[in-house]
């Protein structure tokens, strides 16, 4: 998909910028009514044309303001519990940071390691800050008497699969085993609607390339057509 971006990016900026203010100029003399898609395509290559650098580095400032914004923890963490919101790469990062924060648990605790250092040690591994928030609060509840299970599951953004199987893994005494169970699942999850999302997002982006291309050569050629039948 981002390949298909990038080219996408690229024609459609060689038509608007270079091919479109040609045909332009050269109906421009004839002095005819343009179509409103070919006056709509040639405003927005003349923008571009006046204004394109200008965006872009407004983009790269907006990127590196951003950057720089997110070294900020209170910042950070509102940004990350937003980001958990979006309707399918949420639900991936939630799945991902369950799955990695399940796997570490269950291998520290088989390991030996206290409960409570594993936790803390789990927690760090977290990538989104406010699953990292909540995985610490967790671990506050676990300090003071609360079982595994209930601390994660009163955790909304942590998967319901990773509670069910951390209490499980505590009534039958195999808290490792089920947790690298639940972080082996949780992966596979991630990685399947990962493969489906992305099998799903290449022809959806095909198809919208072919659309603002298909525009673009309408845009061109219907002055053509127009002056065809001016002359007959």
């Amino acid at each position: 998909p981002v390949f298909i971006c990038i080219v996408a990016v690229v024609i459609v900026g060689f038509l608007v910028t270079y091919v479109v203010p040609q045909v332009a100029q050269a109906f421009t003399s004839t002095r005819q009514q343009l179509p409103a898609l070919t006056v709509a395509v040639v405003g927005l290559s003349a923008f571009l044309r006046q204004w394109g650098l200008l965006l872009m580095l407004g983009l790269a400032a907006g990127g590196v303001g951003l950057a720089w914004a997110l070294r900020e923890p209170a910042f950070r963490l509102r940004f990350d519990a937003a980001w958990l919101r979006l309707p399918l790469i949420g639900r991936l990062a939630r799945g991902y940071n369950a799955a990695r924060f399940a796997a570490t648990l269950g291998m520290l605790a088989g390991a030996g390691v206290p409960i409570l250092k594993a936790l803390q040690a789990a927690a760090e591994t977290l990538s989104n800050h406010a699953m990292r928030a909540d995985a610490l609060d967790a671990l506050a509840q676990v300090r003071e008497g609360a079982p595994l299970g209930a601390a994660l599951a009163a955790k909304k953004r942590f998967p319901g699969l990773l509670a069910m199987f951390a209490r499980l893994g505590e009534q039958t005494g195999q808290l490792p085993a089920m947790l690298g169970r639940a972080g082996r699942q949780l992966s596979g999850e991630v990685q399947r609607r990962a493969m489906a999302a992305a099998t799903l997002l290449e022809p959806l982006l095909i198809v919208l390339m072919g659309l603002v291309v298909l525009a673009i050569v309408m845009a061109v050629l219907q002055p053509i057509i127009q002056l065809q039948s001016f002359v007959r």
